[in-house]
């Protein structure tokens, strides 16, 4: 029997036709910028913002455009050690004018991730490295020809940077016409966040000055409202997540009293904001299940344990903070009120 060639089997219907057309139309626009001297990461996220692309189109574009298209040269790896310090990352290779560089990384509970390592503005969008996780560099020079042992030079060397080794920055890589360029776009909203980041400084110090700190929270308010508890989901694709941040374990054990703090603590702030995704962490890894990790006896008084929030337009992280801080001490009992399977009005 002879075998059908499915070549072209995504062709059809009249949905996966559509949209294989507006890819291809979107790649025709893209090569354009690039050729143009755009870093491709810095127009896929302005793309992924706009809600114009899919996150699953992203690596499509980096193959077709940069490896096909454009030669770039690139080096992958699973990382085997990772660097605390992604800023100093950015201050290295913002100086590396001598070729472009885009980076992709398989970020665990995001996906995957497309950066440049030249703007500054994407330091925000990479919250941490974990180990074995895997990266990509791809180093060329847009639409002209590039040296590829000078490419191969920096992606190697940016990859050890990522990974927390020292290493020698090839004088080669400082000169040339590659360096970053902020859109004049960039500079206003960066401007813009600096002038709302301070005003609302200022006001937070106002408020502090004719009023006293708030003493240890009261208990939740009642009429709690009764629903069906939900299973933790993984974020969106393109979503953005916050800093890990820590919350000590002041209680002298993490019982199953805690637990329950917990789980309706983030239950109440899920339900307040149903696009946003808690993350919780212990000892490095993902907890999905708080109950697997959080038996009698395993955490203790004076451990740490982490969360992020994923999501867009993400909010109440600092109300966040003090409810789980409170539900990991002896005042856990306050959010234990009301009935079972029921949200409690936190947010």
């Amino acid at each position: 029997m002879v075998a059908v060639n499915s070549k072209f089997e995504a062709l059809g219907s009249k949905e996966s036709f559509n949209s294989s057309v507006r890819h291809v139309k979107m790649t025709v626009a893209l090569a354009e910028r690039v050729a143009g001297g755009e870093n491709i990461a810095d127009a896929l996220n302005e793309l992924l913002d706009e809600k114009l692309i899919g996150l699953e189109q992203v690596q499509a574009f980096v193959s077709m455009l940069l490896v096909d298209k454009f030669g770039y040269v690139s080096v992958s790896k699973n990382l085997m050690a990772v660097s605390a310090e992604l800023s100093e990352i950015h201050d290295n290779a913002k100086s590396w004018n001598a070729i472009d560089l885009v980076v992709l990384y398989h970020h665990p509970d995001l996906g995957v991730l497309i950066l440049n390592p030249k703007n500054p503005g994407h330091l925000s969008l990479l919250d941490r490295l974990n180990k074995f996780e895997l990266i990509t560099v791809y180093a060329g020079a847009f639409s002209k020809g590039v040296n590829a042992a000078i490419a191969t030079k920096a992606a190697d060397t940016l990859i050890s940077l990522y990974e927390g080794r020292k290493a020698k920055v090839d004088a080669a890589l400082l000169k040339g016409s590659y360096s970053y360029k902020a859109k004049k776009t960039q500079l206003a909203e960066a401007a813009a966040e600096e002038k709302k980041a301070d005003k609302a400084k200022k006001a937070a110090a106002k408020l502090a000055k004719g009023k006293k700190s708030a003493k240890a929270l009261a208990a939740p308010a009642p009429q709690p409202v009764a629903v069906v508890p939900k299973p933790p989901a993984p974020p969106k694709a393109g979503a953005r997540m916050t800093p890990m941040y820590a919350v000590p374990v002041s209680n002298e054990l993490f019982h199953n009293g805690n637990v329950e703090a917990w789980k309706r603590i983030i239950e109440s702030y899920k339900t307040k904001h149903p696009d946003l995704e808690v993350l919780v962490y212990y000892d490095g890894e993902r907890i999905t299940n708080l109950n697997a990790l959080f038996k009698w006896g395993k955490v203790k008084h004076g451990s740490v344990i982490q969360f992020a929030v994923a999501g867009e337009n993400i909010c109440d992280v600092a109300k966040l903070q003090r409810y789980l801080a409170q539900g990991a001490s002896k005042m856990f009992e306050a959010f234990l009120r009301g009935p079972v399977n029921s949200v409690l009005p936190l947010f």
